[in-house]
C-alpha cells in the first residue's frame, strides 16, 4: 500500500512538473498548450508507436523551451557586450595591430614652419612649403621631416602619441634615425612633444614623391574619419 502511494505521488509530481514546463513554453512562444496536448494524444493512440517514441514527444516541448530560453539569454549577452564596446570607441593606437609593421627607434623632435625652425618668415615665398613641394599640415596624416636616405619622401609612418606622419621634408640637422614632427606653433611643440625617443612603424615606404592630391586623399580617406573627432579633441587639449 505504501509503495502504491509513493508511485501515485511521483506520477502526480511528474504531471505537475510537465504542466509547469508547458505553461512556461506557452508564455514564451505563444504556442497553445492544447495543440501540443492534442498532438501528443494522437501519437499516443497510435498502436504502432513505441513507448520510447511517446516519451520523445512528451520531452520535446521541454527541449524547445530550454533552447528558446538559451537563445534569448545569448542574444541579451551579445547586445549588452556590443553596447559596452560601442560606448567608447578605441583610439587609433588601440584600433590597429601595429606589430604587423616593421618598426624603427628614432629620436623625434617637433618643428614649425616659422623662422625658429626653417629660417623663413611668413613673407617668404617658400614659407610653409616642404622639400617635396606640398604645404605643411597637421592633420590625421601630418607632414614630417626625415633623413631621406632612411625614410624617402612619401614614406608613411605611424608615430605613437602623434599619429600618422608622411615624410615630406628634410633638414640639415636631421641625420640617421631622426624625424621632425610638424606642429602649427612653438607652444604646441613644447607642450605636446618636445624631444622623445620613440618606436615608429613604417606603414608604407615612399618612392621619393608626394603630391597635394595624395596627401589630401589620405586625410579624406573614409575609414579614417571615425578618428577625426579624437584628433580634434587632442588639438584642443
Amino acid at each position: 500500500m505504501i509503495n502504491i502511494k509513493k508511485w501515485v505521488r511521483r506520477i502526480l509530481m511528474t504531471f505537475l512538473f510537465c504542466a509547469a514546463i508547458l505553461t512556461t513554453y506557452q508564455g514564451i512562444s505563444g504556442v497553445e498548450a492544447m495543440s501540443l496536448t492534442n498532438y501528443l494524444s494522437v501519437h499516443e493512440n497510435e498502436g504502432n508507436e513505441s513507448a520510447n517514441k511517446n516519451l520523445e514527444h512528451k520531452i520535446r516541448p521541454m527541449e524547445l523551451a530550454y533552447k528558446f530560453l538559451q537563445r534569448i539569454t545569448n542574444n541579451d549577452l551579445k547586445i549588452s557586450s556590443s553596447e559596452e564596446v560601442s560606448g567608447k570607441p578605441p583610439s587609433l593606437e588601440e584600433a590597429i595591430d601595429w606589430s604587423q609593421y616593421p618598426s624603427t627607434e628614432v629620436i623625434a623632435t617637433g618643428y614649425t614652419a616659422g623662422y625658429e625652425s626653417t629660417g623663413k618668415s611668413p613673407g617668404h615665398p617658400e614659407f610653409g612649403i616642404t622639400y617635396s613641394g606640398v604645404k605643411v599640415t597637421r592633420d590625421l596624416y601630418s607632414t614630417v621631416a626625415a633623413d631621406l636616405n632612411v625614410f624617402p619622401i612619401g614614406t608613411i609612418l605611424f608615430i605613437p602619441g602623434y599619429g600618422y606622419g608622411v615624410v615630406a621634408d628634410k633638414g640639415g640637422a636631421i641625420k640617421g634615425n631622426k624625424v621632425d614632427l610638424y606642429y602649427e606653433t612653438v607652444k604646441e611643440v613644447y607642450e605636446k612633444w618636445g624631444k622623445k625617443k620613440v618606436e615608429v612603424y613604417v606603414i608604407e615606404k615612399g618612392n621619393g614623391k608626394l603630391t597635394e592630391e595624395k596627401l589630401k586623399a589620405l586625410n579624406e580617406e573614409e575609414s579614417m574619419q571615425v578618428f577625426r573627432q579624437q584628433y580634434i579633441q587632442s588639438k584642443s587639449q
